[in-house]
């Protein structure tokens, strides 16, 4: 296999991949371009390598910005600004929980505890819609406190857990 062709089939199956976790396929592919890229690139150069316009570039790269998964980089003389990737994997994955929890589970937690507060257990559909509530709230709650040890822990603390759930 040719390195274009791995460099190919990377971006496409990352792009695949962070669908699942909530990442559009054209923000995913811009950043499997800049974490398998060995210097900063600017818009231009992402355009031409997916062949995608200039308005989805900036749109993305302004969104994985606010995920924290991208930087700016000037460079000296230039007026172009470039773009580099997190190239640490373990910190990429814990800003991806943190983007997750932050826009998917706090606002399920939120709205389950503004719903429990307001709604009177006086009668026995309420009692039983609270008592879905009451679950959701205890699965959402579990999820967060997962995701948090996930966002606080270290590389080798993830992995000796993580590998404990297969034994």
């Amino acid at each position: 296999m040719e390195l274009k062709e791995a460099k190919d089939r990377f971006i496409h199956t990352w792009g695949t991949l962070a669908t699942q976790w909530g990442i559009n396929r054209t923000m995913s592919q811009i950043h499997a371009l800049l974490l398998l890229a060995t210097k900063a690139l600017n818009a231009d150069e992402i355009m031409e390598e997916l062949q995608i316009s200039r308005g989805n570039v900036n749109m993305n790269l302004r969104d994985l910005m606010s995920w924290g998964l991208i930087y700016k980089q000037l460079l000296p003389g230039e007026r172009k600004e470039y773009f580099i990737a997190e190239k640490d994997i373990w910190k990429v994955a814990r800003q991806i929980a943190r983007e997750r929890r932050r826009r998917e589970i706090a606002p399920i937690l939120d709205t389950m505890e503004e719903i429990k507060k307001n709604l009177p257990a006086d009668n026995e559909e309420n009692k039983e819609l609270l008592k879905i509530i009451g679950d959701i709230s205890t699965v959402a709650g579990f999820a967060d406190n997962t995701i948090e040890m996930v966002i606080k822990s270290e590389e080798s603390w993830l992995k000796t857990n993580f590998l404990k759930l297969f034994k």
